[in-house]
């Protein structure tokens, strides 16, 4: 929250989450002795040298899994598709296992755009937008305006995490619309998440399982919660 909004309230903050306002003055209380942000009358505001973590620092957190969840992704891709690529390691790690496909990649991930741009056998369109620097990606209404303007067949979509009820889920609020957007300009979503993900939880829901075809895990990933979303009707591929 202090991320994306540059201060909050604590009864604000209570409200939101469901929390009594003493377990958020008590939280902020411990945040600040960790000097992770800076207490004031009423809320906090973020501290400057906190950043989140970077797309180079989140790259290498279980890298083997995300490659292999990667290649599995990529192989639910016909020749010839149209693919939109969100956000992520994970999903970079998808686009690194495209390579020599005749296919469109539509995406406002800049590390998928630096992986492909080499890559004469795919067509790359990499949407306009606000750049992320840290997250290497691309973001705000050029963004979401960009994605009405296109239709893909296939969307690779990442997460922070998903809820016991099926809820996909994201920590950055920056990137929700973007990632709603991108759900209205596909046919078809594809989740890639490793198996902490599941359940996992984040500040904003970006879609419920109505809105995902498949799921691409590992057998790590809670059952229970695998289960809600096959009775959903999503289709769950463990690699």
């Amino acid at each position: 929250m202090l991320r994306a909004e540059g201060g909050i309230d604590a009864r604000s903050v209570a409200e939101r989450l469901g929390v009594s306002l003493a377990t958020v003055r008590r939280d902020i209380s411990l945040l600040d002795r960790d000097g992770l942000v800076q207490r004031v009358h009423g809320g906090a505001l973020p501290c400057s040298e906190v950043a989140e973590p970077s797309f180079e620092d989140m790259a290498v957190t279980r890298s083997e899994t995300k490659d292999k969840l990667g290649r599995v992704a990529a192989e639910l891709v016909p020749d010839g598709a149209v693919v939109l690529c969100d956000i992520g390691t994970t999903i970079h790690r998808v686009a690194a296992h495209l390579h020599g496909r005749r296919l469109t990649v539509v995406t406002s991930n800049l590390a998928v755009y630096q992986e492909l741009i080499s890559d004469d056998a795919i067509e790359l369109i990499l949407l306009g937008g606000q750049v992320r620097r840290n997250y290497r990606s691309m973001v705000g209404f050029l963004t979401e305006d960009a994605l009405r303007q296109v239709h893909a067949d296939l969307l690779f979509l990442g997460t922070s995490g998903v809820r016991k009820d099926g809820s996909v889920m994201d920590t950055t609020t920056i990137e929700v619309p973007v990632k709603r957007a991108m759900l209205q300009a596909a046919d078809r979503t594809v989740l890639v998440a490793d198996g902490s993900k599941f359940p996992g939880t984040g500040l904003a829901r970006v879609c419920g399982p109505e809105s995902l075809s498949t799921i691409v895990t590992e057998d790590a990933a809670d059952r229970a919660t695998l289960d809600t979303l096959r009775d959903a009707g999503v289709e769950v591929v463990v690699g």
